[in-house]
């Protein structure tokens, strides 16, 4: 039978959609198959429940497991009515039918909102007996001083075990930054003295982004950029002279100004074509008077988006201060900001350890994902990124910051990498910027470089002249200890990350060649591939090299290595100068790691499936169950590892460099947000398993 926890308010506005996010995540990790269930929902039907529709699409549930019951309306008129029984029967006969197929399931309540909060609480009680699973009483601390929010946590608690209800855990969300201490140390200890969790309230969860406040109102796009996903951090009307405008608008206000008003418009884009003075998140011009015809060309370079709106600017901006945004958007930095907030708030195994959890059989490419984010959360560690103004570098790192994945440097020209940031409407405070022409840490590296170079003929100032360059100044960092990883190659060629890397980070000890290997995550497995990305022609001995640190990647990342050597042929069945070579190689590999379970020359097909296996090498520990697949060159690996990608729906992760003293890895030109998201996570657990220490930079 499945595991349930109800996630009960306890208070209004408790925020408790971040709770179940977080339970979501971490159960999704750490337990098998997982399901989400809301009996009551507030939306217009059961299926537009936005939390449903988020958990849904975060992590591929099947709607039969991810699902809402009845709405509000239909639960207040079976109440009213007398007929509670019926919302109860419903609730359970859908939560046996999630049960059936799930390991694991969380229980979403209502609310607790308006005049019926009393009758919700007792409504929530029952469900959770009905059920017959543990409540997470979840305390809404806006507005309560901690004296306010002990008190709340203790009414609960009585409450709660009025109802006869099995407590698993006591949550505190909202709570105001500066008085987190100060809440921890006013709550009491329960009966179980386990740990109460207190979240403290995310500006960035309800603040909307520019495209929901356009939506919301009905407002027409005009001009200027077609980023909407830009945070609205408050309003500024113009109403008064430039000057004093300009002194109050501060970083993502959305100004709101009458479409006559051609100063504040010019005096806007101006302030966000300057270093010096903040940009906006967008305009919206009031009362559908269209700008002057002169001032219409320069709207439609603005940074921003500009906006047009019937309405007089009063009632605009009244619209527009109603307008709130919730994570069940999806919009994935409000869920990186929540993540974040509770991968530093809660203890995850502490939490999970109250239950008796099943451990997932299957990984499964969303598993893995979400796994590596974690792994590289457990031990921090410090990356920097060269490519400071490529747009989606710059959208990764804030969604590594406000997950708090690792600590990050961007390098490039401040004024350069804030101009792209506020062109693509990300914030990248907490984030440090190096520029490294202008770096203290310039003169240093060059004298270094010149040093480790001279030999080749390099004299410092040469060295200067090479230092300002992104990748070499960013492999610098890494090799004399300022940061732990580098990753690069968004808008840069393969040569030019590793090339800095090969002449001055050198090869680990033993290790012949710098090699790659990409992280196949199949639908119920993980395999690993290699070499598809940096050696075209290996000999046997690098073959050997390859094979050796691919299995040692393998380990690192939780896959357990069977090494399978590729060829046309296998065993002793055929002979050439291609297949000796791999025999060759799986001989020298054998030798230097006789622990590792190697086979080779082996087919694809006769290492991958054991009914194959079973005719072909039935003695092997390897064919039929091999995790590590070994290329003879790279022609085969690389149309290999695509093919496999694009016929199967394999995720390809990658690729991964290896052999390196220290951890440096390049990416695809063509990568999304999410890859350079993933190779931050692999390089920081790569930098896990070599730890250096870290100097101040």
């Amino acid at each position: 039978m499945a595991r349930g926890i109800y996630v009960s308010a306890t208070t209004p506005g408790s925020g408790k959609t971040l709770v179940s996010l977080g339970l979501a995540d971490a159960l999704h990790r750490r337990a098998g198959r997982i399901g989400f269930f809301r009996p009551i929902t507030s939306a217009e039907d059961a299926e537009s429940d936005p939390t449903v529709t988020m958990l849904r699409r975060m992590y591929q549930l099947d709607p039969e497991v991810c699902r809402a019951g009845l709405t509000s309306t239909e639960a207040r008129a079976l109440l009213a009515a007398g007929r509670r029984e019926e919302i109860d029967s419903v609730a359970v006969d859908i939560f046996s039918e999630i049960a059936k197929k799930c390991d694991v399931i969380i229980v979403e309540g209502t609310e607790l909102s308006g005049q019926n909060a009393a009758v919700e609480f007792d409504l929530n009680a029952r469900l959770a007996n009905n059920l017959g699973v543990p409540i997470l009483a979840v305390v809404g601390a806006g507005g309560l001083d901690p004296e306010e929010i002990a008190d709340a946590v203790d009414v609960a608690r009585k409450e709660l075990a009025s109802e006869n209800c099995s407590l698993l855990a006591m949550m505190v969300n909202r709570a105001e930054p500066s008085q987190m201490e100060a809440i921890k140390a006013a709550i009491r200890p329960g009966r179980s003295h386990r740990p109460v969790y207190v979240i403290p309230e995310i500006a960035e969860i309800s603040r909307p982004t520019v495209g929901e406040v356009a939506t919301a109102l009905g407002l027409r796009q005009m001009a200027g950029s077609p980023e909407l996903d830009r945070d609205v951090h408050a309003i500024k009307v113009a109403a008064m002279t430039v000057g004093n405008f300009l002194n109050l608008l501060e970083p993502n206000d959305l100004v709101i100004v009458p479409g006559d008003r051609a100063d504040v418009m010019v005096a806007s884009l101006a302030s966000a074509f300057s270093p010096e003075f903040p940009v906006p998140s967008g305009m919206v011009l009031t009362g559908g008077l269209p700008p002057d015809p002169h001032v219409l060309p320069f709207l439609a370079h603005a940074p921003f988006p500009v906006f047009s709106d019937d309405d007089d600017t009063y009632s605009t901006a009244h619209a527009i201060s109603a307008v709130r945004s919730e994570i069940t958007t999806g919009q994935r930095r409000k869920v990186a900001a929540a993540m974040g907030a509770w991968a530093r708030n809660v203890d995850e195994a502490e939490l999970l350890e109250r239950l008796t959890l099943p451990r997932p059989e299957t990984m499964t490419p969303l598993r893995f994902l979400h796994e590596l984010i974690e792994r590289a959360r457990s031990e921090r560690k410090h990356i920097v990124l060269p490519e400071g103004t490529d747009g989606r570098v710059l959208a990764a790192a804030e969604i590594l910051h406000r997950r708090d994945v690792c600590d990050l440097t961007v390098l490039g020209s401040v004024q350069d990498v804030e101009e792209v940031a506020a062109a693509h409407g990300v914030e990248l405070s907490g984030i440090n910027i190096v520029n490294p022409a202008s770096s203290p840490l310039h003169e240093e590296f060059a004298v270094e470089y010149q040093r480790l170079r001279a030999h080749k003929g390099v004299d410092l100032a040469r060295a200067r002249e090479i230092m300002v360059d992104g990748s070499y100044f960013g492999t610098m960092m890494v090799q004399l200890g300022y940061v732990d990883g580098m990753v690069s190659g968004a808008a840069h060629t393969t040569a030019n990350t590793i090339r800095p890397a090969l002449e001055f980070v050198k090869t680990r000890p033993g290790v012949r060649i710098v090699s790659s290997v990409f992280l196949m995550l199949l639908a119920d497995r993980v395999l690993v591939y290699g070499d598809c990305a940096v050696n075209p022609d290996p000999n046997e001995e690098q073959l050997a090299d390859i094979a050796i640190a691919s299995a040692e990647t393998a380990a690192q990342f939780g896959v357990e290595p069977r090494i399978a050597m590729l060829s046309y042929s296998t065993g002793g069945s055929g002979s050439g100068a291609a297949v000796d070579e791999v025999r060759k190689a799986t001989e020298l590999a054998r030798a230097a790691r006789p622990d590792l379970a190697i086979e080779g020359p082996i087919q694809y097909d006769a290492a991958a499936d054991a009914t194959i296996a079973a005719s072909k090498l039935p003695s092997s520990t390897v064919a039929g169950q091999a995790t590590v697949f070994i290329f003879p060159d790279l022609n085969t690996g690389n149309n290999t590892y695509k093919a496999v990608q694009q016929s199967s729906g394999a995720v390809a992760v990658g690729p991964v460099l290896q052999g390196l003293n220290k951890p440096i890895n390049d990416l695809s030109r063509g990568c999304t947000v999410e890859d350079i998201v993933n190779t931050v996570a692999i390089t920081a657990i790569q930098a896990q398993g070599s730890p250096t220490q870290v100097k101040d930079s």
